[in-house]
């Protein structure tokens, strides 16, 4: 399979590759360095405590994720994105102490 760089956004972290497969299919990868907003929400987290004001920057999700969770159905559903968001896989991208 042969890979090139198809396009890069270096503010959002975002390279695109263009790959041709064997079969000759032509297939867009989007990858995102997201170490730069992991360590962004992970001070922001260590500097909060649980207690809530009256608006609240919860969580910081790079775009590929949100898509994602667009593709799921999670992130139009404020149920299913707190649940999402309060499971301790995803804490990287929390921002704040405490449960949604």
């Amino acid at each position: 399979m042969q890979k090139r760089i198809f396009d890069r956004d270096p503010q959002m972290g975002i390279t695109r590759y263009w790959h041709v497969k064997d079969d000759g299919e032509y297939v867009i990868e989007t990858v995102q360095d997201v170490s730069a907003i992991a360590k962004a929400n992970k001070r922001a987290y260590n500097g909060t405590d649980k207690n809530w004001k009256d608006v609240n920057k919860v969580a910081s999700i790079p775009v590929n994720v949100y898509y994602e969770l667009k593709r799921q159905g999670i992130a139009d559903d404020p149920k299913a994105l707190r649940k999402w968001l309060n499971d301790s896989d995803n804490r990287v991208f929390r921002t704040r102490q405490g449960r949604l």
